[in-house]
């Protein structure tokens, strides 16, 4: 069994930054790809960013292009989203997700193409 762990979550002010982390446990495994994924409260989950460890290759949504940055450790399957420039609008509870098999048809940016999901760690950010 895989488990994906994240961390790094918290309260921040507006303008401010934070690091979130997610690190994969359990049986080894080698994922293609890791992603990072946000809901806030009563909306639908949604992309925030995407890296393909093969390529190096990254995505992200428009509306943290610039702010974010995601990166990682494939060897360790450990992912990390670094969250600067931090606005209201950011709260949401965050994900990351673990691809196992290269992308084909599959959308990066669509949840069914991700095999694995963590429980979530919290981002708040006050005005």
């Amino acid at each position: 069994q895989v488990q994906l762990v994240e961390s790094g979550g918290g309260l921040v002010q507006a303008g401010g930054s934070l690091r979130l982390s997610c690190a994969a446990s359990g049986r080894a495994f080698s994922s293609y790809a890791m992603a990072w994924f946000r809901q806030a409260p009563g909306k639908e989950r949604e992309f925030v960013a995407r890296i393909t460890w093969s390529t190096g290759n990254t995505i992200y949504a428009d509306s943290v292009k610039g702010r974010f940055t995601i990166s990682g450790d494939n060897a360790k399957n450990t992912v990390y989203l670094q969250m600067n420039s931090l606005n209201p609008e950011d709260t949401a509870a965050y994900y990351c997700a673990a691809r196992l098999l290269p992308w084909g048809m599959s959308s990066p940016a669509s949840m069914v193409s991700y095999n694995y999901w963590g429980q979530g760690t919290q981002v708040t950010v006050s005005s």
